[in-house]
């Protein structure tokens, strides 16, 4: 059985952030799943400078570590760019490692995000609780059960987000582009399955969002993961949609939503990098865990969405991954353990676009019931 290694603080952490989320919602959640769950049902390890899923290198640079990510072919197609040269091997990873070493950390993060690259300076952001702001009114304490989630996030964070709300009771719906679908429809079912079984899935046009804008209004809980400018544009952002008294916003992000960090692109094991979780020492860092920072941020914004409904909701709430792992690398040293566990599937995954009709019924109850 795959074992990763973890701080214990960071296992202890989690455990309790899961039994808070089991305290507001009476929904139980084992943090060790959480956080061991794809690898073990993958057989993932990672080793020392290799991530557990192997798309992420964690390479010294002249002044430090940096993390790059390679996991899109749009990633390996921008490599020449990124080092300057003409061509790159079929393995394109030594060459990589060889100009990061000749180069500062700035200077190899500023050319990489120039180039839309998944990328991180060990430690380099700092810890962040949640941010939250007003969205509308608040109404009454509820809990998740029978309420209206639209779950517009991908891959792992916002998923298990919208996972754990379904497991509380809620209806979460996944939506989904019929042209551009979560890529982890692509990948391994069974962890597409453990993250999106028990949802219902709706495929919509972003480029005619009419339904998708019915479906955002009528929803207690929203859950996006794109970067923010991608749903302003077309005009679907939490400032177009109407604030339905006691709507949840939840905004996941890799690096923040203001400024130059907006547009940085992040994934669970560079973000961890950025944030400074990472084991070993200081003159060998190696990865911790499998993309740890996908699974603590979808437990802990399921946390802050479940603690916004029981004080009335009407807020949007910004969790970014690099600062959700910034806060648990700043947890006191205490070694570390081997973390073990493997999730039991029970439900698959809807096929894409199979609860159309359900969810469009839905909606049109939702919004006559609150006329």
């Amino acid at each position: 059985m795959t074992s990763l290694a973890v701080p214990v603080g960071v296992v202890s952490r989690a455990r309790r952030v899961a039994n808070g989320f089991h305290a507001l919602t009476g929904t139980e959640v084992d943090a060790d799943v959480i956080i061991a769950g794809r690898a073990g049902l993958l057989g993932h390890t990672p080793h020392d400078h290799i991530s557990a899923g192997g798309a992420t290198h964690l390479m010294p640079s002249r002044d430090g570590w940096c993390a790059l990510t390679l996991s899109r072919p749009d990633d390996v197609d921008a490599v020449p760019a990124l080092i300057e040269a003409d061509d790159v091997a079929h393995d394109p990873w030594p060459a990589v490692q060889r100009w990061i070493a000749d180069r500062d950390s700035a200077e190899v993060t500023e050319r990489a995000r120039l180039l839309g690259l998944p990328v991180a300076e060990l430690g380099e952001t700092p810890a962040e609780a949640p941010r939250v702001y007003p969205f509308g009114a608040a109404t009454r304490s509820r809990a998740p059960a029978g309420l209206l989630v639209a779950d517009l996030s991908a891959m792992w964070a916002g998923p298990l987000c919208g996972q754990l709300l379904a497991r509380a009771g809620a209806t979460v719906v996944k939506v989904e582009s019929a042209s551009r679908p979560d890529g982890a429809r692509a990948g391994a079912p069974e962890f597409f399955d453990w993250m999106n079984g028990g949802k219902l899935s709706y495929v919509v046009d972003f480029d005619q969002p009419a339904a998708l804008r019915r479906l955002l209004s009528v929803a207690d809980v929203v859950i996006e993961s794109s970067r923010p400018a991608a749903l302003a544009r077309r005009g679907l952002g939490p400032t177009d949609i109407d604030p339905r008294d006691g709507k949840v916003w939840l905004r996941i992000t890799g690096h923040g939503a203001e400024g130059e960090r907006a547009n940085w692109v992040a994934f669970g094991d560079d973000a961890a990098v950025s944030g400074g979780l990472v084991c070993g020492d200081d003159a060998s860092p190696a990865f911790c865990g499998d993309a740890i920072a996908d699974p603590l941020t979808g437990l802990q914004g399921a946390v802050a969405v479940a603690q916004s409904l029981r004080s009335g909701g009407g807020e949007l709430i910004e969790v970014s991954m690099a600062a959700v792992a910034a806060t648990y690398a700043e947890l006191p040293g205490a070694g570390e353990t081997r973390c073990t566990a493997t999730p039991k599937l029970s439900t698959k995954a809807s096929e894409l676009g199979a609860d159309n009709a359900i969810v469009d019924q839905l909606i049109t109850e939702k919004y006559f019931a609150s006329c």
